[in-house]
């Protein structure tokens, strides 16, 4: 997938551009339909798609303390975009500077800087540039004037709810993860960096990954069965017991949350890796035990269990 980190990159792309644009936190499926139709537009006028997506997300610049925890992160996006089979991606940096930009400034600059920009899909109810000044009204008259298509994605429904990343975000937080697959079309996973803990998982004879999740939404505290994806997920698949809370027996104290995820039949050094988890079932919730031989034994029948799960 080619990466284009600024407007004026897009002269780079020869011929018929379609563009999808849009923030696309988590990638659900009524963002995928938004992609879908730039991708179908293209495909009819043998051109290039080409989606355009903000590092860091808007709210995190507008509104800081308001800002939600992400579906995924920017680079967990650009991981599943690729897997979507999406070949080129405008990332543009959002700062207060680029917020000032108005809509049809935006537009314009986007228009000039393409070869020939034919077609801009983005869902129905999307607003852009400084103060919302932009809308789907707007786009489809500089369009006319531009002389580009406008395709405005109405939202997809899953039974009689509109899907939107505020609605996965909220079965997240409650662990349901039969509603979120079906909102996102796919498994619900999280993005994290390994990074070096205290080790004590090694005395109990389970060595674990600690990972550093990229400010992505979490589930529940408690113990899952899960399936960690290396190299973007290109085949290097390892099923796993997974803790995610405080570490009650260990620590003691609550502090910040924590990921561990502890793979079966695996002893590889992977500190720097990412891991990307899918979260396949909760075992039982996160509890305290009296000693850490009960902590230990307590590992073995949870191990037990994941394995016959047989993901």
């Amino acid at each position: 997938m080619q990466l284009v980190e600024d407007i004026a990159g897009l002269g780079e792309i020869p011929g018929v551009v379609c563009l999808a644009i849009g923030v696309f936190d988590g990638l659900h499926k009524g963002h995928q339909a938004v992609i879908g139709a730039a991708v179908n537009a293209a495909a009819e006028c043998d051109g290039t798609t080409v989606v355009v997506t903000f590092d860091p997300h808007p709210r995190s610049v507008l509104s800081a303390v308001e800002a939600p925890r992400l579906l995924t992160s920017t680079q967990h996006k650009l991981l599943l975009m690729e897997s979507l089979g999406v070949d080129h991606v405008l990332l543009i940096h959002f700062d207060e500077a680029f917020s000032k930009l108005n809509g049809d400034d935006f537009i314009q600059q986007l228009s000039d800087a393409c070869e020939d920009l034919r077609q801009i899909s983005v869902g129905r109810d999307w607003v852009f540039g400084h103060q919302r000044s932009g809308d789907i009204g707007l786009l489809t008259r500089l369009g006319e004037d531009l002389g580009f298509d406008v395709t405005g994605v109405l939202p997809v429904r899953e039974g009689e709810e509109v899907i939107s990343s505020t609605a996965i975000r909220r079965a997240v937080d409650q662990g349901d993860f039969c509603a979120v697959e079906k909102l996102l079309g796919r498994d619900y996973t999280v993005l994290g960096t390994v990074v070096k803990g205290k080790q004590l998982g090694r005395t109990l004879g389970y060595p674990t990954a600690n990972l550093s999740v990229h400010n992505e939404q979490l589930p529940p505290s408690g113990v899952y069965a899960v399936i960690a994806a290396r190299d973007s997920g290109k085949g290097l698949r390892h099923v796993g017991l997974a803790n995610l809370g405080y570490r009650p027996t260990l620590e003691g104290v609550r502090e910040r949350r924590l990921l561990e995820v502890f793979l079966f039949d695996f002893d590889e050094e992977i500190y720097g890796e990412d891991l990307e988890i899918t979260f396949v079932q909760m075992i039982r919730e996160e509890k305290k035990f009296a000693s850490l031989e009960d902590l230990k034994m307590q590992i073995a029948r949870d191990e037990e269990q994941v394995r016959l799960l047989g993901i």
